[in-house]
């Protein structure tokens, strides 16, 4: 079992992950810069998952109007298959919830097989579809939702 930690984004984290989003997202990949403009984003909530000290993952997301829409979910390969991302999903969702939002919503590629089947066990659904919004290769997103109950 590994010693995972989750904490807010803060600037000793953003070489790590600007260095992570070049491994997991190439050609769209978010910049130093694009990650440090969050801190300061009142929109914004990001979230580093650490192993020891060390940057295993993070996801981003944006509350605006009582919705909530992920950026990004990204884990080292070495972390990968441990519930890092598991981990990062629950926080999301938890603080989306907290903050009384309708939704949680987000795109994956729909040859990623892993992810669709994570974020299915936590009630996201597809419900719509980016056409070409991936480069590198280009391929569709499905958008992805889990609708929050409200009474």
């Amino acid at each position: 079992m590994i010693n995972l930690i989750l904490t807010q984004m803060q600037s000793g984290h953003l070489e790590k992950l600007a260095e992570l989003e070049k491994i997991c997202f190439s050609s769209q990949a978010w910049s130093y810069k694009s990650l440090e403009d969050e801190l300061t984003n009142p929109t914004a909530h990001f979230f580093v998952a650490e192993v020891d000290e060390e940057v295993a993952g993070y996801i981003g997301m944006y509350v605006v109007c009582e919705n909530c829409y992920v950026t990004n979910v990204a884990v080292f390969p070495q972390y990968r298959r441990q519930g890092v991302a598991t981990a990062l999903i629950k926080m999301a969702m938890l603080t989306a919830d907290a903050m009384e939002t309708d939704f949680i919503s987000l795109e994956v590629r729909p040859s990623n097989e892993p992810a669709i089947s994570l974020y299915q066990s936590f009630g996201f659904e597809q419900n719509g579809l980016r056409k070409n919004y991936y480069k590198n290769p280009t391929e569709d997103a499905w958008i992805m939702t889990k609708f929050f109950k409200r009474e």
